[in-house]
């Protein structure tokens, strides 16, 4: 029985992976993908701006599955084998904190997952602009240290001496990785499929008891809050609190996304960034009977639950009856 091809995408918070599938999807027509996407947070942005596809797409949130949902994502590709379903790839983004050596685990030590799929490549995004300060955690080294694949992306954000010295450094990490420059993850689909490029005998000089079942440990330090928002937002009130928020605490603000329902607005406005780089475009109109909804999560560093949802609520649009007479009493 041929196997299935596997891929996983794995990379830090913010370093393009939900736009390297898009790119990967939109360059796969026919083609009958299963899709995996992994988010640390309770709340799930990534699935809601995978592109329009005909793909299943199996969202696992609320953790990661080098860890917590790791059960999930084994359940969820034996789920896949058993149904019969005819499928041409698998594709796993993982979260952005996620440790590859337990998720290349399970295709080891699960006798179903090694018998059907076949570990294609592991294929790491790096953030060009931001990795020298995120290669202090663990779990940003591991990501680089695991690949078959590196793409340096975000390249139009630094000179040639940062990319030359940030190839260096990449490639002292990881020799026998290929190392491609990127912007905006705009790869050739050949670039990062169907390579056959993982081997069990690298990831066991990186990694010998990488076969010994062993649970991953994230710094307790970094956690997630996911805010929900029914009220229409006011857009300059949030702009205003959102730059402000960065300016204070973008050290610690690993990762923001979201989805937003703006006043008076017929598109979702979407939007992320990475520490103080903020980047947001008007996204697809809201479907008529769709919940408008706005949805945000945040990762980092001793994040203030409780001041992020102050701050949330204080964006929310002023009904338009007070905003008359507020406006009467002014005048």
């Amino acid at each position: 029985m041929d196997r299935i091809s596997a891929t996983i995408l794995t990379g830090f918070l913010g370093s393009g992976k939900t736009t390297l599938l898009n790119t990967l999807l939109e360059a796969s027509p026919g083609e009958r993908i299963f899709v995996i996407v992994n988010e640390y947070g309770e709340v799930g942005i990534d699935g809601k701006l995978i592109v329009e596809t005909q793909d299943d797409v199996v969202e696992l949130n609320n953790g990661c599955i080098c860890c917590t949902v790791r059960g999930d994502l084994i359940a969820a590709m034996q789920g896949l084998l058993a149904s019969g379903r005819a499928v041409d790839r698998i594709i796993i983004e993982t979260s952005g904190l996620a440790d590859p050596a337990p998720v290349i685990q399970s295709f080891m030590l699960d006798e179903v997952l090694r018998q059907r799929i076949q570990l294609d490549a592991i294929v790491t995004v790096v953030d060009a602009r931001h990795v020298a300060d995120q290669l202090a955690l663990d779990e940003a080294r591991e990501q680089i240290c695991f690949a078959d694949v590196l793409l340096l992306n975000k390249i139009d954000l630094v000179d040639e001496a940062s990319l030359a010295a940030t190839q260096d450094m990449l490639h002292r990490l990881n020799p026998l990785a290929r190392i491609i420059r990127t912007h905006t993850c705009d790869v050739p689909r050949a670039a990062v499929l169907d390579l056959r490029a993982f081997d069990l005998r690298n990831v066991l000089a990186i990694d010998p008891d990488i076969l010994a079942d062993h649970a991953h440990e994230h710094d307790e330090s970094i956690g997630c809050v996911a805010l929900r928002e029914r009220v229409p937002l006011d857009p300059a009130a949030f702009n205003i609190w959102l730059n402000r928020l960065v300016q204070a605490a973008g050290k610690d603000l690993f990762r923001i996304k979201g989805v937003l329902n703006f006043a008076d607005e017929p598109r979702r406005y979407v939007f992320h960034g990475v520490h103080m780089t903020l980047e947001g475009r008007p996204g697809r109109v809201w479907r008529a009977g769709e919940t408008r909804l706005s949805e945000i999560v945040f990762i980092g560093r001793n994040l203030d639950a409780e001041m992020l949802r102050h701050g949330l609520d204080a964006c929310r649009q002023e009904p338009a009856v007070e905003r008359a007479a507020r406006a009467a009493l002014a005048g």
